[in-house]
């Protein structure tokens, strides 16, 4: 598989992304757009708990949420939620029509 990692900046606040060019396919942290809608001082601990209750309600975004490794801010590197660029938009504009 060949990716391309990238580190995006949304109103100052970045947001870790991954393209995989094999597959055409863009994927975007979780935690980090989550980190950013809630601005929670801790969006691990905020996406875990959404996480459960969107399971519990049968959440298509968390049923198909994959789990790919990217870059901490430590430097290392460590599987992270992520979503399908397509399937996080998508799913948000769903969740308002509701």
């Amino acid at each position: 598989m060949t990716q391309d990692t990238a580190i995006n900046l949304f109103e100052e606040r970045q947001v870790r992304t991954l393209w995989d060019a094999e597959k055409e396919k863009g994927y975007i942290s979780i935690v980090d757009v989550v980190g950013i809608l809630t601005e929670s001082p801790n969006p691990n601990n905020y996406w875990k708990v959404l996480k459960n209750r969107l399971k519990k309600e049968g959440s298509q975004l968390v049923t198909n949420c994959n789990q790919l490794k990217m870059q901490s801010t430590d430097g290392k590197y460590y599987k992270t939620d992520v979503a399908e660029t397509e399937q996080l938009f998508l799913e948000r504009i769903r969740d308002k029509n509701r």
